[in-house]
């Protein structure tokens, strides 16, 4: 048995774990002792004191404890090289087909790959760790260790990024949010680089992008969207950097204008068409997408993609993101010409497969056309979600034939 600090579950809490789901909520413990400390690996047992999996444990939160094995397991430098190495083989045997044309995708994804509350991103030379639990925080440095050995050393930075996690500019625990930074160099310093997906150039910022730099999740959605572009017009809504007009220009669209509040994913959309090689024209666009998407002068195109950010983190303000869903797809809808392609996402978590389906439903019956779903969308493979975690799955699409 190792030696760990134990919590024991109450009788007939155990049930969760013999089902594989890594999250234990504080109510399944009788008793959690106060010397406990934040982020600190500890042993659960039953209440036979057989110990049943091995964790991080997080004060003051509704999951108590992220299962990291279950196993009674030392979870040491060694452990971290194995589970590295693991997902990394799953990339790069069922996932990265051909390395020579795809170099950025996610390496850990949380508990899809047994590790809540981490991400660990490859952008070509560059690595980017997010922690969103204490005890991942804590472990950071045998995690940069386990990383630069299971890529030999080939990785020129390796970086932690807070912001947006557990450890933002108002984390007083920071070591970031102290020095006024957003994260933490655990090796190099290099914030920029420049990625291929499917053989298609992006540059890449890991201290000022969004996430960890760049939206991985949508690459096999990008892929699609270039497969049925050819010779078409396409509204890139909430376009960021411009991942879905890239894909599109590139293989064909004609016409392609991209939409975003932000000035500054505009200025990088602009390098990156500079760093790719097209035919088609492309209009870059700064202004609200809704403000935008609702003025009657803008014509209608072949294909309208809206892929906005999360409008609901939380349980207690999903009723609004449905709403904000329903009148964004209203709006977009009116913009697609007749025989027409929409592409529309929703990466809130908190919405799930069937109600962001009822929305989009609600939305196709007051825009009065009718409709076809063509296909379902979902986050690539590199994202992967635990069968016995279903929440890990956050990523919804539909692509709809529009008459």
């Amino acid at each position: 048995m190792t030696s760990y600090n134990t919590l024991k579950l109450r009788k007939g809490k155990e049930i969760s774990l013999d089902r594989k789901h890594p999250w234990i909520f504080s109510g399944a413990f009788g008793f959690i002792p106060k010397e406990l400390k934040n982020g600190e690996i500890i042993s659960i047992i039953d209440y036979q004191n057989d110990v049943l999996a091995v964790g991080h444990f997080q004060e003051k939160s509704t999951i108590a404890v992220r299962v990291l094995s279950f196993e009674d397991k030392v979870i040491d430098l060694a452990f971290w090289k194995q589970v590295l190495a693991k997902a990394q083989k799953y990339r790069f045997e069922n996932v990265i087909l051909n390395l020579k044309i795809t170099n950025c995708y996610r390496l850990i994804h949380g508990e899809g790959d047994g590790l809540p509350g981490l991400i660990i991103d490859i952008y070509h030379d560059i690595a980017v760790i997010q922690c969103h639990s204490q005890g991942m925080y804590e472990s950071k440095n045998d995690i940069a260790t386990a990383l630069d050995e299971i890529y030999a050393l080939k990785l020129d930075t390796i970086y932690i990024r807070t912001k947006g996690t557990l450890y933002d500019s108002e984390s007083e625990n920071s070591e970031a949010s102290k020095s006024g930074q957003e994260g933490i160099w655990l090796k190099g310093a290099k914030d920029e680089t420049m990625v291929l997906e499917n053989g298609h150039s992006f540059t890449i910022n890991v201290v000022t992008g969004q996430k960890t730099g760049f939206f991985l999740d949508q690459r096999d959605n990008r892929a699609l969207l270039g497969n049925i572009s050819e010779g078409k017009s396409i509204l890139n809504c909430f376009c960021y950097t411009g991942g879905f007009s890239i894909y599109a220009l590139c293989n064909g669209a004609t016409y392609v204008q991209s939409v975003d509040i932000s000035q500054t994913a505009m200025d990088a959309l602009e390098v990156n068409l500079a760093a790719n090689k097209y035919k088609g024209d492309h209009l870059s666009i700064t202004a609200n997408v809704m403000q935008f998407l609702n003025d009657e002068s803008i014509p209608a195109f072949d294909i309208v993609i809206v892929d906005p950010p999360a409008f609901a983190k939380s349980i207690h303000k999903r009723h609004n993101a449905v709403q904000a869903y329903k009148r964004l797809n209203i709006s977009a809808l009116k913009k697609v010409k007749p025989g027409g392609v929409l592409l529309t996402f929703s990466c809130s978590q908190v919405v799930g497969t069937q109600l962001f389906y009822d929305t989009i439903v609600a939305a196709g019956m007051e825009s009065g056309r009718t409709i076809r779903v063509m296909k379902s969308l979902s986050q690539g493979a590199d994202h992967p979600v635990n069968l016995f975690h279903p929440e890990g799955h956050y990523l919804k699409g539909l692509v709809l034939h529009v008459e």
